[in-house]
């Protein structure tokens, strides 16, 4: 068991990949209805607000209206509308507006989600949308499978018969949408891109608007509309000047209209002759400039220089933020001013147009502004003040982000040393929920923070930053992110010249790489750390990579070389005093000799385990202990004693609802009931077992249960559904690293199909079986290789 195991137990513990099927859905001849539904009924609302004073867009809308017209002649071929268009030109606005107008004809509700396709940073990925959509539907964090493909399963899935409404903004390309989207008529996406789609207009038969700038009669309307409260006198003339100087923006104009109303009492003429004398200098500035850019940019210099000082200041200071959005928490420490002081700032910001008010305390720029910000503050701050400004962000991030894994995974957290001094306003949570719902919020920004760390001048937060992450990335299934900022670490580590962050960063990529089943390259990594652990007299660290090495070695079934570095890795946790250490230790040991048949003595090691994980109040550490337990007693032949243990076992996964736990040790409870002569309820426990790792999405423990409960279907006399079951389990088997678990499997399945001098596939699967079990030398496998070899006579391989 790996220390990382903490909530999960197949993070370098075990083999697995991941898969998840549709509750109800049929393989192998046995119908998994027991499992309840994917996610109970939730109703998300999500659209953000629609903006004031919308006008025109009439043929637009119109069109749009066509989508709700359609007939649904092709009832699994989602309508979408693409709308594009250049920065600022009001796509956002038109796709809320009219998404609010419709929203009732969608009683399953409506899902939003910014893909940052031109924000700071990356783009969003659809592996992290479709997370979030899944969570949003209802479905529990600990039940998303990590697998894109199996994401867009369950996505599908959950919308099958729901009319569902998706707004999908600021798109970056085709191929980031094509994902996120259902598969039936019943549900309406509406996108917005600066790129046309066209992948999405030609396979999907999208819809796309092209939205142009708006006419003078609709800008000197919007501009009117947003003023009438304040000004009443001005000349249509002056209004259409405005309208020009804005080049028909709508952002532009909205921001020009707030500065308007903002100063009522001065004539608009001279707001004019302002904004002209900017417009002037914006014209030279940017000659080549994008069609409408020179605009736009004019418009913020004359309102930014509107601004009160600590406004304005805190506007530039934003364009070192590392993300497009932000809580005010952060922002506050990134101005190094009190909370009440800086909302009032951003409340200014805000009714100036030159931030937007999100829900929950959140802001966002919109990335035009954000690149404008980022100008003034390097022209206006010195260089050592921006470095100081941006280090006092970075590092609230690191230190947050390290108390959000400490309520998170408090058993797996990496503590940090005192070289990124603490700031004083960082975070501190009171539970599980608030520290989730804080890295779920800041997930984009904290990827984006170790970007920004490694390419400027933190390479040791950046590093720092990735290796706390890594026990919430794996207690969440977020391995996109996590393989993204692991590899980052490694290369900012070195930058930092810090041994020892080095070998946490390899550490960390290595496991992300033993999880994504690359084997080859976490043991490379591994490898490497262990070398620099050694180098530097780092005797706790060489223990870790060496239970690494381990790992590797059991998940390839290489036993004698797994309990050497067991054995290794156990002394020196010892001699370290380090009581939970040595108990994984003695739990992955004790599993290498269960692997070995040799029950008896795995049993009296992790009896030892389970005494020190209760005393530790390590749930998981006392979990997988018992089932290491049932495990070795029934190796041993003591049933009872292994019944009472798995009971004990599945106690603690339901009383932590922990259904990660569930689903492993629910297959070990029915090879007991098996074992026991009581292959009726062993049956009931496999699927079970099944049903939980395929909502999981871990597809090596739902091959596993499938192949066991063929074998109970054998035992009842019902070949023909155990064919079926093990079939599914030798097609999973083959996509995974995983020729041991597959030997068996054909052996199991050549069980169901009879004699092979009876049936040519029996024989076939058999010479397979005896093929892959030809590495392995270890008792069991040699007893296993006899055994088909005996089947087969003299038609061996």
């Amino acid at each position: 068991m790996d220390e990382e195991a903490g909530h999960i137990n197949r993070f370098e513990g075990s083999a697995s990949a991941h898969t998840v099927v549709q509750a109800g859905e049929v393989h192998g001849g046995v119908h998994f209805h027991q499992q309840p539904a994917l996610a109970p009924t939730v109703v998300p609302h999500q659209l953000r607000g629609a903006v004031r004073h919308f006008v025109n867009r009439f043929h637009e809308r119109a069109r749009l209206g066509s989508l709700m017209a359609s007939d649904h002649d092709e009832p699994h071929v989602v309508r979408v509308a693409v709308i594009t268009g250049t920065a600022g030109v009001g796509k956002t606005s038109l796709a809320l507006h009219w998404a609010h107008s419709i929203r009732t004809h969608f009683p399953g509700g409506e899902l939003y989600a910014n893909l940052r396709g031109h924000s700071a940073g990356s783009p969003a990925s659809p592996q992290e949308i479709l997370g979030n959509f899944l969570e949003d539907l209802g479905v529990p964090s600990a039940r998303v499978p990590a697998e894109r493909e199996r994401r867009e399963t369950m996505f599908r899935s959950l919308l099958a018969d729901r009319r569902m409404l998706i707004v999908l903004d600021n798109a970056a390309h085709s191929t980031q949408v094509r994902p996120l989207l259902p598969a039936t008529a019943a549900c309406l996406v509406v996108v917005t891109s600066r790129d046309d789609l066209s992948g999405l207009v030609v396979q999907q038969g999208a819809l796309r608007l092209e939205l142009m700038t708006f006419p003078t009669t609709d800008a000197v309307a919007l501009l009117r509309a947003t003023t009438a409260d304040y000004r009443t006198r001005d000349r249509r003339s002056e209004l259409t000047e405005l309208a020009r100087l804005c080049a028909g923006l709508p952002l532009a104009l909205r921001i020009a209209a707030e500065r308007a109303a903002g100063r009522p009492a001065l004539p608009l003429g001279e707001l004019i002759d302002e904004l002209r004398d900017e417009s002037a200098r914006w014209s030279i500035l940017t000659a080549d400039a994008e069609e409408g850019s020179d605009a736009m940019r004019s418009v913020f210099e004359w309102s930014y220089q509107a601004l009160p000082g600590p406004a304005a200041r805190l506007f530039r200071l934003l364009g070192l933020h590392p993300g497009n959005e932000f809580g005010l928490p952060a922002v506050a420490n990134l101005a190094g001013s009190e909370l009440q002081e800086t909302r009032v700032l951003l409340d200014t910001l805000v009714r100036a147009h030159l931030l937007e008010r999100r829900p929950a305390g959140r802001y966002e720029f919109h990335d035009l502004l954000r690149a404008y910000a980022a100008e003034q503050v390097r022209q206006e701050e010195s260089e050592a003040d921006r470095a100081e400004i941006l280090g006092r962000c970075l590092a609230w991030y690191l230190h947050t982000a390290y108390a959000a894994q400490c309520a998170i995974a408090p058993f797996d957290r990496y503590d940090l040393d005192d070289r990124i001094p603490a700031p004083a306003t960082q975070l501190h949570f009171d539970g599980y929920d608030a520290a989730f719902q804080w890295y779920r919020t800041e997930s984009a920004n904290l990827v984006t923070v170790v970007h920004v760390a490694a390419d400027t001048e933190f390479p040791g937060i950046a590093w720092r930053l990735a290796v706390v992450l890594r026990a919430v990335y794996m207690h969440h299934n977020a391995f996109e992110d996590w393989v993204t900022t692991a590899r980052i670490a490694v290369d900012a580590a070195a930058r930092a010249g810090e041994q020892t962050g080095e070998a946490e960063a390899l550490e960390n990529l290595g496991k992300a790489a033993f999880q994504a089943l690359r084997l080859d390259e976490a043991e490379e990594c591994h490898r490497a750390a262990l070398a620099v652990r050694r180098r530097i007299g780092d005797k706790r660290g060489t223990a870790v990579s060496i239970n690494a090495l381990g790992l590797l070695a059991l998940r390839r079934r290489r036993l004698d070389e797994a309990t050497r570095h067991f054995e290794d890795s156990a002394e020196i946790f010892r001699e370290l005093g380090d009581r939970r250490w040595t108990a994984l230790m003695r739990s992955n040991l004790a599993e290498t000799l269960c692997e070995l048949g040799r029950g008896t003595e795995a049993g009296e090691i992790v009896e030892q385990a389970l005494a020190d994980f209760r005393a530790l109040g390590d749930h998981f550490g006392e979990g997988n202990a018992l089932f290491l337990l049932s495990w070795a007693r029934r190796e041993a032949g003591d049933l009872e004693a292994a019944c009472r243990a798995i009971g004990a076992a599945l106690s603690i996964a339901d009383d932590e609802d922990n259904h990660v736990w569930r689903g492993h040790w629910l297959a070990e409870s029915a090879k007991v009931e098996r074992a026991r002569g009581n292959p009726e309820e062993a049956l009931r426990l496999f699927r079970e077992s099944a049903a939980v790792q395929r909502r999981l999405g871990d597809a090596a423990r739902e091959a596993a249960a499938l192949d066991g409960a063929g074998e109970a279907c054998q035992v009842l006399g019902r070949f023909e559904e155990a064919a079926k079951l093990n079939r599914r389990a030798v097609a999973t088997y083959r996509g995974l690293d995983a020729r041991w678990q597959l030997a068996n499997a054909l052996e199991h399945l050549a069980g169901a199909l009879g004699p092979p001098g009876e049936h040519e596939e029996a024989r076939a699967v058999r010479q397979e079986a005896l093929i892959l079990l030809g590495p392995f030398s270890d008792p069991q496998a040699v007893s296993l290789a006899e055994r088909v070899a005996r089947s087969l006579g003299g038609d061996g391989p």
